[in-house]
């Protein structure tokens, strides 16, 4: 393990996820919010001061009669009135006689709401660069001038009181929510982070459980998320898979130490039968023993046999093959040892099928069930051998009328060291390992071998092997 690489947990990792996601959405929302509010309210607020502007313009000209007299008294109360809302006003006639003039009036509190006004606007924005602005407006009636207003104001833009107290309860409400999502994204990251972490958390439990041998041991849990759940799957498959495996190599085992138990103590007590003096090493006694070396030799080759059929880089050089031609030839060589037994082989040919495969080994498995079925047939019968085509498939059967297998122990009889009948088993001088060689065969060959049979009337084996379509 490297040093100095700390290791977090999965959940930590995706709460801390939905944390800063949430964070920099945040982020990302104040200051696009903050920009597109704080422009549009600055647009907002000078446009709001020129229609202030404009209005007294207006409240000006309304005070002026057509014969240009005019009401001081309405428009002083004009001036304090735009006093109050921080505008300096002053009025003047076409001439430059002063009506009305905010400085005139109370110079100190015009000085005091200036200083006033720019501490306020420094303290809210302080990157403001503003000054003190006068406009000078005409007061005009149907064309004619007779007189200006200048209104002073802080520019470009000034935020009052009221103003500045909606942008503090905006920035409050932004920070409340800001806490809001804060907590919700470590809710929500907290509860997605258990949810997805827990079955993992489950599937290293379990995985640590294998690792241990204890092949038994499953996740048995599910989970909507389609990637965790194909590997929950997974883990339950490959659980499932080793404790076969655990249990085909202790049955093995067993099978091949029951095996050889038997021809070994055979031999042994031959041999310390003839070191006793009790036997004199005869050609009789000496061909017992070779007899059960023979069926050791055997059992080791078969066994040979079925580790390379059963090895997938063992599978050797596949060519295409005329399937019936193969068949017929293995039967050839059986004709004479079915006659010894007073029997025939009847080969029901169908079309010419080719198959792409290793010849050897498929004729392996017909020599197999040949040699099956003139162990466990009787002498007089006939075992027929049929080629056909089913379902697009080469097939090949191998019918005898024996015995026959029951239900029972037909699932079982492509089983390594699998006897039907385990009292036949000295008679006949088989193992128990040729039908699972001819599996392992038939299987490599992207096959199949089904066994059908009634009891007491014989068995037929039936073989469907891919029809070789050619390269194109």
């Amino acid at each position: 393990m490297r040093k100095g690489n700390k290791k977090y947990k999965l959940r930590t990792k995706l709460t801390m996820s939905y944390l800063l996601i949430g964070l920099l959405c945040i982020i990302a929302i104040t200051l696009v919010s903050n920009s597109f509010l704080e422009r549009s309210f600055i647009r907002y607020v000078v446009r709001n001061q020129e229609i202030k502007n404009l209005g007294l313009v207006e409240q000006i000209v309304n005070h002026v009669d057509q014969n240009e007299r005019w009401n001081t008294d309405w428009i002083a109360s004009i001036g304090i009135s735009a006093l109050e809302q921080g505008m300096l006003l002053r009025v003047e006639k076409s001439s430059g006689e002063v009506v009305w003039d905010a400085y005139t009036h109370n110079s100190g509190m015009c000085e005091e709401m200036i200083s006033h006004m720019a501490l306020q606007m420094v303290d809210k924005v302080p990157s403001w660069e503003g000054e003190f602005t006068n406009t000078a407006y005409s007061l005009e009636r149907e064309g004619r001038v007779f007189g200006k207003a200048v209104i002073g104001y802080y520019g470009p833009y000034y935020y009052s009181d009221t103003d500045a107290a909606f942008l503090d309860t905006l920035n409050h409400l932004l920070m409340i929510i800001s806490l809001m999502t804060v907590c919700l994204a470590l809710i929500v990251g907290a509860f997605m982070a258990k949810k997805i972490s827990w079955p993992l958390s489950r599937v290293t439990e379990i995985a640590d459980e294998i690792s241990k041998g204890n092949y038994e041991a499953r996740v048995e849990i599910r989970s909507n998320t389609a990637e965790i759940d194909t590997l929950i799957s997974a883990v339950d498959d490959l659980a499932q898979t080793l404790e076969k495996q655990e249990q085909m190599r202790q049955k093995l085992t067993t099978d091949v130490a029951h095996e050889l138990r038997t021809p070994l103590a055979t031999l042994q007590s031959h041999m310390e039968a003839m070191i006793d003096g009790i036997w004199k090493p005869d050609v009789d006694r000496l061909m017992s023993c070779h007899d059960e070396i023979v069926r050791l030799s055997g059992l080791v080759g078969d066994l040979e046999k079925l580790a390379q059929y059963e090895s997938e880089a063992a599978n050797g050089v596949y060519e295409p093959f005329e399937l019936s031609q193969c068949i017929e030839a293995q039967i050839k060589h059986f004709e004479n040892a079915y006659h010894k037994k007073n029997m025939q082989i009847s080969f029901e040919k169908g079309e010419d099928m080719l198959v792409n495969g290793n010849k050897n080994q498929i004729s392996q498995v017909v020599i197999n069930l040949l040699s099956n079925a003139l162990k466990y047939s009787h002498e007089g019968d006939t075992v027929i051998v049929r080629t056909f085509v089913k379902q697009n498939r080469a097939c090949f059967s191998v019918e005898d009328f024996g015995e026959g297998i029951s239900e029972a122990h037909l699932p079982h009889i492509f089983e390594r060291f699998y006897r039907a009948d385990p009292s036949r088993s000295r008679i006949t001088g088989g193992a128990g390992i040729g039908l699972a060689i001819t599996k392992a065969i038939v299987t490599s060959h992207h096959g199949k071998i089904e066994a059908a049979c009634i009891r007491e009337k014989g068995t037929t084996f039936t073989v469907e092997l891919p029809i070789y379509k050619g390269r194109g």
